[in-house]
């Protein structure tokens, strides 16, 4: 009989066969660092339990006490369908029905898809339906049916991840834990992960997750755990954590934002006197239906378009230009302020149209480099020779 099985390693029994997993007071130390304080969890069958906290809260230790992988302080008491396992070793918890899908997924890269999934069944209380179990992780994972020849490594990451979990479905698990599966993952597959864990949960598999996406493990999960500082503070139901205010500004990015009250619309704009609709182009004409603020739009970028660079609005249209758009609670004639811009704007266009172009030098055309100097460059010439010889009387004479 296995270690797990003697009635020293079975000190108690839960009431409640369907609870799967339960820990209380799991304590960790690294060296003189204690990573895990006095944690208590459950997982029952068929239900999802996510837990959050921040990066260095201890998650990743935890998932490791109750599998096995690091050993927890005297005082810890985890048990597995009811089954005292405190501090048994890795293999008499996947035996007792514990299977864990690590960070990173742990697959076996130079290994096919079937090879891995064959691996996981190598426990013996896995190794009776082997291919009816096999027959239905393809059913879970299609995807894998096609490509079990296919080597793990050059799979891709969602893929990779299907095997892993795959993997540990072999084992023909009552608890499967995962420490992050969605890592490394795109936000759809990240989804199709969370889907599948929902399937599998529905077979009675208790499932208990480590998740860095708290939005999308909260969406599908049942229950939640809070672990702060390597302590478990806070135990709820999801639906209850994503609609606390603390755990949305700590670990879902704030509140989900309210769309804005939709601003009091301005009244449409019937005021503009018909002398000046008359003069205004029928492209300005056609939006005399349209709100207030959207008008004094279009007529400031008018105006603004068609001034020079020295020909600035004054002060006084800069003015009227604000009181165009006043605030609701004002008691100023918008209509007024409108047609004042619109008028001003129509003024600076006929003023335009009435000077004409002065032929002077451009007012935006760049100065001229300026004339650099080119050296004077002096060209050696070879001077004349005079040449001189003795005469009969023996002078020198000019030749």
């Amino acid at each position: 009989m296995p270690i797990w099985g003697t009635p020293a390693m079975s000190k108690f029994l839960r009431a409640n066969a369907n609870v799967l997993l339960e820990a209380s007071h799991v304590s960790v130390f690294y060296g003189r660092h204690q990573a895990l304080v006095d944690a208590s969890l459950e997982v029952s069958a068929g239900e999802i339990v996510v837990i959050l906290g921040a990066n260095g809260a201890g998650k990743s230790t935890l998932l490791s006490a109750l599998s096995g992988m690091v050993t927890a302080q005297a005082s810890a008491n985890v048990a597995i369908g009811g089954i005292n396992m405190t501090n048994a070793p890795a293999h008499e918890l996947v035996e007792a029905g514990l299977a864990l899908v690590p960070e990173g997924r742990g697959i076996f890269g130079e290994l096919s898809v079937r090879e891995n999934l064959l691996l996981g069944a190598f426990a013996n209380r896995a190794r009776e339906g082997t291919t009816a179990r096999l027959a239905e992780i393809f059913q879970l994972f299609p995807r894998l049916q096609e490509r079990q020849e296919q080597i793990v490594r050059t799979m891709s990451g969602g893929e990779q991840q299907m095997v892993a979990i795959g993997r540990a479905l072999m084992s023909k698990p009552q608890v499967l834990m995962l420490d992050e599966p969605s890592l490394g993952l795109s936000p759809l597959l990240s989804k199709d992960v969370f889907r599948t864990l929902r399937k599998i949960a529905k077979t009675g598999v208790g499932v208990l997750v480590v998740e860095q996406n708290a939005r999308l493990s909260l969406s599908v999960a049942d229950r939640a755990y809070l672990l702060e500082n390597g302590q478990i503070s806070s135990s709820r139901a999801a639906a209850a954590m994503l609609d606390d205010v603390s755990i949305q500004q700590t670990y879902l990015g704030g509140s989900k934002a309210t769309a804005p009250a939709a601003s009091k619309a301005l009244p449409v704009t019937p005021v503009v006197s018909p002398v000046l609709r008359a003069q205004l182009p029928s492209d300005v004409t056609a939006t005399l239906n349209i709100s207030v603020a959207d008008l004094v739009q279009l007529a400031t970028e008018r105006s603004a378009a068609s001034l020079s660079h020295r020909d600035r609005p004054t002060p006084a249209f800069t003015r009227a230009a604000a009181a165009a758009d006043p605030p609701h609670e004002s008691g100023v004639d918008v209509g007024a302020s409108i047609e004042s811009v619109v008028r001003h704007a129509l003024e600076r266009q006929r003023a335009r149209a009435t000077v004409a172009p002065s032929p002077a030098q451009p007012e935006h055309t760049l100065p001229s480099p300026p004339t650099i100097e080119t050296p004077r460059v002096q060209i050696w010439r070879r001077p004349s020779v005079e040449i001189f010889r003795r005469n009969q009387a023996g002078k020198l004479v000019k030749d």
